[in-house]
């Protein structure tokens, strides 16, 4: 299985996707031919001519989702598969809509590269409960894709002391979300992904790395280049309340 999850898909001063441009061409690996989902958002042309352009100096051809009568058997036939960020929620209840969780599941594990950013990158854990999103829409279900057997929390942000803000930390609300499933979270922070290669999983990006939460722990930092693929066997448990 082949991922690439980023944490976010634009960063300051730098174009969109410029700032991971090498790390796609590397996790592509020769793949021409991508189709992007862009259900996220609700300009899916506009969307996806983002994507094209942005991978164009690449020479991938992009073909955007939304453009078949049948998605899901469009993605049966991709080499690389792009779930593009913005509403989570928007997003799952369109990929269960269009039977794209089922087809996006079994091209990936065939051998098709799997690319996530925020939105996308949750899209690849099992359940959707470590968003950051609004519920703007009814899914049908929080299941996922099911690509890793941990979350992920994108656009991981640390406490600011100063701040005026009174509401959790994002800390705070994994935290919270620990109490109730003994499940890993590594909370991405921005500028930074994760890349799956079958059973090697690593850390990559800018120097801030990432955190790993796990219940009864201490929140772990992590340093780019760390070898994560311990996460790979994990036995995720849901509704699993402490105590």
């Amino acid at each position: 299985m082949q991922l690439l999850l980023l944490s976010n898909s634009a960063a300051p001063g730098r174009g969109y996707l410029e700032h991971a441009r090498e790390e796609i061409a590397s996790a592509l690996d020769g793949a021409r031919r991508l189709v992007f989902v862009p259900y996220a958002l609700a300009d899916h042309d506009g969307y996806t001519a983002q994507v094209a352009s942005a991978l164009e100096p690449l020479g991938v051809e992009v073909t955007g989702a939304h453009t078949a009568d049948d998605p899901a058997e469009l993605v049966r036939g991709a080499q690389a598969v792009f779930v593009g960020g913005g509403n989570s929620f928007r997003l799952l209840k369109a990929l269960h809509e269009r039977d794209l969780v089922r087809s996006i599941r079994e091209r990936v594990a065939a051998g098709a590269v799997y690319m996530g950013s925020s939105a996308g990158t949750n899209m690849a854990c099992p359940t959707l409960r470590t968003t950051n999103d609004m519920p703007i829409v009814q899914p049908p279900t929080f299941e996922a894709l099911g690509l890793l057997p941990f979350q992920i929390n994108p656009h991981y942000l640390d406490a600011k002391p100063d701040t005026a803000h009174m509401g959790e930390s994002r800390a705070q609300r994994l935290e919270q979300f620990l109490e109730e499933n003994d499940v890993p979270v590594v909370g991405l922070r921005e500028g930074t992904w994760l890349r799956r290669d079958a059973d090697r999983l690593t850390l990559g990006g800018i120097d801030a790395g990432a955190i790993l939460f796990r219940r009864g722990e201490d929140p772990a930092e992590l340093r780019p280049g760390a070898d994560l693929s311990a996460l790979l066997r994990e036995e995720p448990r849901f509704d699993s309340a402490v105590g």
